[in-house]
């Protein structure tokens, strides 16, 4: 099997707000737009991102949050900047712990609700500790400074 790219397919309120939202987030326009419906054809890094509109979308979903490994600290910061300067609010987490692997990320909130995180892992296969959670942290009123 040669696997192309993963794809994320999320269940959205409004897919017009979302589509801002990822327009700002991912730095390109959607490859496809229908009613109801939003293609990301995403190149860097590699991902098949649909938006399906769901109006009376209740809860939260089974979804616990996405996320975008990226190969160093400066590429957290420089992916956490491109954000910032779309007018998105990011929270940052340095040198924390989290899936048993000490990181550095920054996170973001689709008008759903939905975090993604941009991270890299700077020491894996950490201890087991009791309390291992890794979900996003609320977003802080503002964008946060390193």
């Amino acid at each position: 099997m040669n696997a192309l790219k993963p794809h994320v397919s999320l269940n959205v309120r409004n897919v017009e707000r979302s589509i801002d939202f990822y327009r700002r987030m991912l730095g390109i326009e959607p490859s496809k737009v229908r009613a109801g419906y939003a293609k990301f054809d995403v190149q860097d890094p590699p991902l098949n991102l649909a938006l399906n509109e769901v109006p009376n979308l209740q809860g939260a979903g089974a979804l616990s949050h996405l996320g975008i490994q990226v190969a160093s600290t400066d590429d957290v910061l420089a992916k956490r900047q491109q954000w910032i300067d779309a007018g998105l609010v990011t929270r940052d987490e340095m040198q924390t712990d989290c899936c048993y692997a000490r990181q550095d990320k920054s996170w973001v909130r689709d008008p759903d609700g939905n975090g993604w995180e941009v991270f890299v892992v700077l020491v894996d296969n950490l201890q087991e500790t009791p309390a291992c959670s890794c979900t996003m942290p609320e977003c802080a009123s503002s964008a946060s400074s390193a």
